[in-house]
């Protein structure tokens, strides 16, 4: 089968495309077709070998852990699935290819009228931003700020607090405060001053923050905290010398709770946005656009 391998690490100039075998199931696994992948920051920072100690690799490697596709094998002791069942969820093995192995446990049935492109939108980012909000303990009537909040990660974030009835005052550039509004949240530009910006909106002071973004924002939210309680980020490497929760996992990969998610995704209720969608084949351009932090919604590759 195609596939993108990386066999060092480094730069987007590392992937490329190879022939490897097509993977065969083992117990309680399936193979998915695949029809769309996700694209997710932690991709490039795992082939630029920056998640070394916290992922180790393997090389050569395939990159990618999320896919959306069609069941067209079975392993052992596979009950609940079958051969041309659509799903959406997250994969075993490397999923920038034409199939990939996945545990039939974490595979969510595909609504029909949800496109595949939109699918493979979901599940890396509905798990991180529960798992995010759970962390933070967010409820009714809190405040919660949200950096990065236009990306993939922070449009779903944005949207499960409000869910929950909090208020989201999320920061994005300049472009992404009318999307941010259409989200449910009171947007803001990051950069300079942040911290009177944020304070001239919530007088009150804000109960959490979720950093999405990396950008360096973690002074300014605890100086907003007061302290280091209750902030999270899954994006800047500086969290433990400041005492900040680097959310990193174990992800939950609720089957239940993704077709959940689906469904809403397809109902129009959950809003799921594609910055851009690029073939296999051009899957290092797909990662240098993710590198560079600024994408509002979701990367995606499509498989033919």
């Amino acid at each position: 089968m195609k596939a993108i391998v990386f066999d060092t690490f480094g730069g987007t100039e590392v992937l490329h495309e190879a022939e490897i075998p097509t993977p065969q199931p083992g117990p309680g696994q399936v193979r998915v077709r695949i029809h769309a992948v996700g694209v997710n920051p932690v991709d490039g920072k795992i082939r630029s070998g920056a998640m070394q100690a916290i992922f180790p690799t393997t090389l050569p490697a395939v990159p990618g852990g999320e896919i959306a596709g069609v069941i067209d094998a079975l392993g052992q002791d596979v009950t609940h699935l079958k051969v041309g069942d659509e799903v959406l969820g997250w994969s075993d093995t490397g999923s920038y290819a034409q199939y990939a192995l996945a545990s039939a446990t974490v595979l969510a049935p595909k609504p029909p009228n949800l496109d595949w492109k939109h699918a493979a939108a979901l599940p890396v980012a509905s798990d991180g931003a529960e798992r995010v909000l759970d962390l933070l303990d967010i409820s009714a009537g809190e405040t919660l700020l949200i950096h990065g909040a236009s990306g993939a990660l922070g449009t779903i974030a944005v949207q499960l607090a409000v869910a929950r009835g909090a208020r989201v005052i999320g920061t994005a550039a300049a472009a992404n405060q009318d999307y941010l509004t259409s989200l449910g949240a009171t947007a803001l530009i990051y950069g300079d001053n942040l911290v009177e910006r944020v304070r001239a909106l919530a007088p009150e002071g804000v109960d959490a923050v979720f950093d999405a973004a990396g950008k360096g924002a973690l002074e300014d939210s605890i100086t907003l905290r007061g302290g280091t309680d209750r902030i999270v980020t899954t994006a800047d490497f500086r969290a433990r010398e400041l005492g900040i929760v680097f959310a990193e996992g174990p992800q939950r990969r609720s089957a239940a709770r993704l077709a959940e998610l689906a469904q809403q995704a397809a109902d129009g209720t959950l809003v799921t946005t594609l910055s851009a969608t690029y073939p296999l084949a051009h899957a290092a351009q797909a990662q240098q656009t993710s590198d560079t932090g600024h994408n509002r919604g979701k990367i995606v590759l499509t498989v033919h």
